[in-house]
Order: C-alpha cells, then sequence, then structure tokens
C-alpha cells in the first residue's frame, strides 16, 4: 500500500477536528473567566456600595435645622398667621396696592426691608430643592411642614407678582429710599414702588429664575395640594416662555439693579428653568433644551463654576446629574450624550471640593472653608457643601462606587466629609470656635446686619432717627434666629460690628443653602430617590 502524504485529506480532516475542539474549549475558558470577572467585579462593587446604614438622627444637625428655618419666619413680610416670632408684626401690607395686586407676602431679603424678586425666587427653587431631596428626613424632625409653609409664603407672592404672560414684578421698595433709612420693616411708611419687566424692558434671568422656583414648587405641592400644584407649573411655563423668547438681561433693561443684585447673564437661568420644567412635567421638549443648542451656548460644558444665586451652572449640572444617575427610558442617544456632558463637568466641581483631590481649589481658608469672596462668603461653601452631600447620595443610590479626579479614586463618603466640614466649620469647628448661624450654641454673632433685629420691638422709631439703633454699641435686642451671616475673612476671622455688611448680614437664600445641608446630614441613610 502507497503511504499518505503528510499533507493528505484523511490527516487534515484530523486536524481541523482538534481545531475546532480546542476553539469550543477556549470559548467555555472565556465565557468561565468572565463569568468569574463579572461576578468578582460585581462583588467589588456591592463592597464600595455599602448596606444602607441604621437611619440614626445626628442630633447636632437635627438641632441646627431646627435653628435655621425659623429665619425664613423673620423675614416673612404680610399678615403674619400663627407668628412665631415674638418681636416681628404685619408689614407691607400695602405693597402692590397701586397696581391693584396684592404684594404683601413674600420675604424680605436680608438686613433691609427690600423684596428683590431674583434672590427671592432662587430662595423659593433652592428651598424646593431641599424638600423635594430631604423632605423625610425633614419630617422626622418635625420640619416639613414648616419648610413647606415657607415655601408656600413666597410662591404665593411669585404668583401674584405674574398678573400676565409677559409681565412679570421684581422689586417691592426703591433701594435708595430703603437704605437710606433704618427702620423696622413694620414702621414703614415710605412709597414701596415696583418694578417690573416686560416685553420691551426683558429680564430673561429674573423670570426664568421664578419658573425654576414654580417649577420646582409644583413638585412640592403635587400631593398636597393639586390646584396649587397645577397653577404653579402653569405659571412657570408662561414665564419660561416670556424669558426665552423676550431674551434679555435685566440688568441692562433696569440699570438700577446693577447695585444691588447685578447679573452675570442670563443662559444659567434659561437651562435651570428648562431642567426644573423638565422634572416637572416629564417633557422632553424641555430636556432637549438643556442637551441641545442652548447647552452648547450656556453650559459651558467642562468648565465648573461656583454655585450661588447669580450662577445656577453648577445647579444645573448636578440636577442633570440626576437624570443620568436614575436613568430615563425616554432620552434618547443625542439627550444620553448631553447628560454625559452636564455630568463630567460636576464631576470635575465635586473633584475640586475634595481638599486632598490633586484637583483640589486652592479657594480655602486654612481653617478647611471653601472661600470665594470675602462678600457673603458661606454662600459658597454651604452651597457647594450641598450639592456635595446630594451627589454623594446620588452616587450611593445609583450604585457608582467611584468619582474619578484625574487618576485619584474617591467614593461617595468622601464627599460627604466633605459636607460635613464645611457643615462644622459653620456651626462652631472653626478658628474663631464660634458658630455663624445665629442662635445656634451660645458664641454667635449678636450684632447681626438686621434693621428688625436691632430695633426694639417697641420702639418708635422713623426713617432717619432710627440709625441710632445701627449705630448702638449694645447687641441687637432682638435675636434673628437661623440667620446664617455672611461669614469669615480669607484669614478665618470675623468681625462682629452691625455696620460690617459684608461679614454680618444674612440673606434668605444662605438659609435655604443651609437647611438643604443640614436635611441632608441629618443621617447617613439616604432615603433618596424620588420627584414624583
Amino acid at each position: 500500500m502507497e503511504a499518505k502524504s503528510p499533507d493528505s485529506p484523511t490527516k487534515s480532516k484530523g486536524w481541523s477536528w482538534m481545531l475546532l475542539v480546542i476553539f469550543f474549549a477556549a470559548l467555555v475558558l472565556l465565557a468561565c473567566a468572565f463569568t468569574l470577572w463579572y461576578d468578582v467585579h460585581r462583588s467589588r462593587r456591592s463592597q464600595h456600595r455599602p448596606a444602607r446604614p441604621p437611619s440614626v438622627v445626628d442630633e447636632k444637625y437635627a438641632n441646627a435645622l431646627g435653628v435655621a428655618m425659623q429665619f425664613f419666619e423673620v423675614q416673612k413680610s404680610g399678615k403674619l398667621v400663627d407668628n412665631k416670632i415674638a418681636w416681628r408684626g404685619d408689614s407691607g401690607l400695602q405693597d402692590g396696592r397701586e397696581e391693584n395686586l396684592d404684594l404683601s407676602k413674600g420675604m424680605y431679603d436680608a438686613g433691609d426691608d427690600m423684596k428683590f424678586g431674583f434672590p427671592m425666587a432662587f430662595t423659593a427653587t433652592m428651598l424646593s430643592w431641599a424638600i423635594l431631596e430631604y423632605g423625610q428626613h425633614m419630617q422626622e424632625m418635625k420640619q416639613l411642614k414648616n419648610a413647606q409653609d415657607s415655601l408656600k409664603w413666597v410662591t404665593d407672592y411669585l404668583l401674584n407678582a405674574h398678573p400676565s404672560d409677559n409681565v412679570l414684578i421684581i422689586q417691592v421698595g426703591d433701594p435708595e429710599v430703603d437704605h437710606n433709612c433704618w427702620e423696622r420693616p413694620e414702621a414703614i411708611t415710605e412709597a414701596r414702588p415696583l418694578t417690573q419687566v416686560n416685553i420691551s424692558y426683558p429680564g430673561t434671568e429674573v423670570a426664568a429664575e421664578t419658573a425654576a422656583a414654580m417649577a420646582s414648587a409644583s413638585l412640592v405641592f403635587k400631593s398636597i395640594n393639586k390646584t396649587y400644584s397645577q397653577m404653579l407649573l402653569k405659571h412657570a411655563q408662561q414665564l419660561f416662555s416670556f424669558a426665552d423668547t423676550y431674551r434679555g438681561s435685566y440688568s441692562i433693561s433696569i440699570p438700577q439693579v446693577q447695585k444691588y443684585y447685578n447679573s452675570s447673564g442670563y443662559g444659567d437661568e434659561l437651562l435651570w428653568a428648562a431642567a426644573w420644567l423638565y422634572h416637572a412635567t416629564g417633557d422632553q421638549s424641555y430636556l432637549k433644551y438643556t442637551t441641545g443648542a442652548n447647552g452648547n451656548s450656556f453650559a459651558n460644558s467642562g468648565n465648573p463654576t461656583w454655585f450661588s444665586w447669580d450662577n445656577k451652572l453648577a445647579g444645573v449640572q448636578v440636577l442633570l446629574s440626576r437624570v443620568s444617575f436614575f436613568g430615563s427610558a425616554d432620552t434618547s442617544d443625542a439627550e444620553n450624550l448631553g447628560l454625559q456632558k452636564y455630568r463630567r463637568t460636576a464631576d470635575a466641581l465635586l473633584c475640586s471640593l475634595l481638599p486632598y483631590s490633586s484637583l483640589a481649589t486652592p479657594n480655602r481658608t486654612e481653617g478647611g472653608l471653601i472661600w470665594v469672596t470675602e462678600w457673603n462668603a458661606l454662600q459658597y461653601s454651604v452651597a457647594s457643601a450641598f450639592l456635595a452631600v446630594l451627589y454623594s447620595d446620588y452616587m450611593f443610590w445609583s450604585g457608582t462606587p467611584t468619582l474619578y479626579c484625574n487618576g485619584d479614586q474617591y467614593e461617595p463618603m468622601d464627599l460627604r466629609s466633605f459636607a460635613i466640614s464645611q457643615a462644622n466649620y459653620v456651626l462652631g469647628s472653626n478658628p474663631m470656635k464660634m458658630s455663624y448661624l445665629v442662635g445656634y450654641s451660645s458664641d454667635y454673632p449678636k450684632y447681626v446686619h438686621h434693621r428688625g433685629a436691632s430695633i426694639p420691638a417697641d420702639a418708635n422709631t422713623g426713617c432717619k432717627d432710627g440709625f441710632k439703633w445701627l449705630r448702638s454699641p449694645s447687641p441687637n435686642p432682638n435675636i434673628a434666629t437661623g440667620a446664617l451671616v455672611g461669614g469669615p475673612f480669607l484669614n478665618d476671622t470675623y468681625i462682629d460690628s452691625r455696620n460690617n455688611s459684608i461679614q454680618a448680614e444674612p440673606t434668605t437664600y444662605n438659609s435655604a443653602f443651609i437647611v438643604g445641608l443640614l436635611s441632608g446630614l441629618l443621617t447617613a441613610s439616604p432615603k433618596l430617590p424620588s420627584f414624583t
């Protein structure tokens, strides 16, 4: 018989079967390896996401929250119902009458007797956000109804300040006259003129912020008062349309506002309002607004900014990251790409806040406080801390174990620890060993720059003679409980002087920030997610 050549068909067929066996064996091994890798990865992921700790309330933050909530009562205008502040009384009852409007409610902005619509609306938006995210925490402390009542006091005013689609009252009182007087709001006799934005004098940023306030508040009241919620949402949509259609800065339309609440631009408010309207309605057109051409124009992606009454971009980034973290079945690929841009910018901001990150911002004091500017310094630190604790909770609930910061890896607890450091600084763990929250602990500012707090309730003073109380060497006769003052200088010092408005003047939006932060820190067991 003739011998078979090495490449005969029989030999080739044998090799083919052997190769097939090896190939399928390799596939089985690869599948096993992948399964093992996935199990290990999932195990590690679950290890990074700790089991929810027991819902133990931190009494320090609970007590501080109870104090902070009271400043909204201190600042109320109008016919006070169930007045909780002994030295306050009815005021502003005639506000708006010249235009047949009832603008008696709302809140005084800071230590003066003005109603500035721009920061007041932002106060409402932030208080709504705090309630929506941490309302269950507030409920445990019996503070939820107080927060809802304070919010409604402002939104009642905002609704009345929007008498028609394209008109919004944005100010009650003349700040020049007001700041040349030192008197209690209950004693005001001076004229209280109204300032408005409209088609001829647009104010995109203030109209959009008011739309954000009403949209977010509509979510708060959706399960409480459906009719009121729907009314808020209707006004929010009208105001957003007005703001977007007739674009123009109120600082240009009404130059007088530049001295007090000058706007740096309106693009952030348009995105902020659209984001809240998306959450309130589920209408994809609002999400597309933020992720499409307007997002490209206004979002400043990749460049983190500080969160404040004037610049809402950091808030937009975290708020839209919520959609990214928890998902939405209706988002398109283009929208998801846009959402990822917001989330990456939010990541960059949060990385900059962590003190040991290679991306850590130098904007902080030696005592560890985030510090951006000497005017109302605590606004930035408390706002940053609120975003940090919120982002930490978003990460926890979405099972996201790691925040990547230029090669470094951080966990949700790192963000929470940063937020705790800022809250503790405010409450007394600082070089001055004092609380910047008035009424918390025994050592807090006694000379708060605040007209009502500085004048005895029974004093019979008018516009000019009230200045003797501004100059008085005695501590304020009334305690502005819950006021979060402007805060320390860069060197961690504070001058407790009534004339020191840079450091000693509180604001309602500061209070909204600290209420949100303290509510988030009440317990390490977050009850996210929601938005009904």
